[in-house]
């Protein structure tokens, strides 16, 4: 098991980390009740890393993960207009719906079953809204450092079919593979599984990590047994192995570079 450890001394990952012998695979666990809390009253945020006014000097970051913001939004609220550059930025629906607007004149509903990815690049301004009424929304809010700085802003938005028991990928760094595409080396993939089922996740990269966040249910990843909203890293392996829980489980899995190209602090 890994057990939450004081902050080594690592620029690519800045998180406490637990190394398994004989092996190498070096992995990092977060437990969901340790995340940052944001509350302001149309806006319920879950902080994986340091975000806005949670500073936490061992959650920096993951390689190149820079935020995983788990969002609850009112019904008939959300986020301003507001202004991003050189960050990819990713949004995964979980419940209810939101309404996108940008600077490069995309307007879109995002809902469950999609996800959306806008390369900031230069600069672009956008909202996400709650247009319903009377039912909330929630979605993972997900930034990567890019692989290049200063492109043309990019919006790209899919629906993706579920097949159960299987990971699929939902995201990728090459605009004619599966799912969306951004302007890193990550490639995403989210699974939906019964009871126990057993998965291999190959990583598509040497040298990338792979960070396991546990949507619904329960899961044991390399031998950690994980809790609902849980997460964890791990890295210096080829493999993962992922075990479903007694119930039905949703795994997203984010694989990353794990040397990040900046590492100042960002926020919202």
């Amino acid at each position: 098991m890994v057990k939450e450890t004081s902050a080594q001394k690592n620029n690519n990952i800045q998180s406490a980390s637990t190394t398994i012998p004989a092996t190498g695979l070096q992995m990092v666990l977060h437990k969901a009740a340790t995340r940052g809390k944001a509350s302001h009253g149309w806006l319920e945020s879950n902080q994986t890393f340091s975000f806005a006014d949670y500073y936490n000097p061992e959650r920096m970051h993951f390689g190149v993960l820079r935020v995983l913001n788990d969002d609850w939004v009112a019904p008939g609220k959300g986020f301003g207009r507001h202004p991003h550059d050189n960050m990819e930025i990713i949004s995964i629906p979980l419940e209810g719906a939101l309404e996108h607007t940008d600077s490069m004149n995309n307007t879109a509903a995002i809902q469950k079953g999609d996800i959306q990815a806008m390369s900031a690049g230069t600069g672009v301004f956008h909202t996400e809204y709650n247009k319903h009424a009377t039912i909330p929304a929630s979605f993972l809010q997900i930034w990567l450092f890019p692989k290049e700085k200063n492109i043309t802003p990019r919006y790209d938005q899919r629906n993706i079919t579920r097949i159960p028991n299987v990971f699929q990928q939902v995201l990728s760094p090459d605009k004619l593979d599966e799912g969306v595409w951004i302007n890193q080396d990550a490639w995403f993939h989210i699974g939906s599984f019964d009871k126990e089922t057993t998965t291999v996740y190959s990583l598509k990269k040497p040298g990338n990590g792979v960070y396991a966040f546990i949507i619904k249910g329960t899961a044991v990843i390399n031998g950690q047994e994980l809790g609902e909203r849980d997460g964890l890293g791990s890295w210096n392996t080829g493999e993962i192995t992922v075990k479903a829980g007694i119930g039905d489980t949703e795994i997203l899995l984010m694989e990353v570079p794990m040397t990040a190209q900046e590492v100042n602090q960002v926020d919202h």
